[in-house]
């Protein structure tokens, strides 16, 4: 029991590592899908680099975490097409 446990959290650990090796661009990507399914619209995605100070919400971290993604409202609305 005691290895199955071991093995559980090995294998959590090394997850949420690879999750912060992720590139910015493939993460901004599944970002915005997990947005756009939820029906979020005027939205800014931004990569910075993780020194940049911001009062927009951190939603993710990439790049071995030297880099993070912002999210802020646009005040532009999209055209419908």
């Amino acid at each position: 029991m005691k290895k199955i446990l071991l093995a559980l959290g090995l294998t959590l650990f090394s997850a949420s590592c690879f999750a912060g090796k992720m590139s910015c661009e493939d993460l901004k990507t599944k970002i915005a899908t997990k947005l756009d399914g939820k029906g979020v619209k005027n939205y800014v995605l931004e990569v910075v680099d993780k020194s940049v100070e911001t009062k927009n919400r951190v939603v993710g971290s990439c790049e071995g975490d030297t880099k993070k993604i912002i999210y802020h409202r646009s005040k532009e609305k999209k055209d419908a097409e």
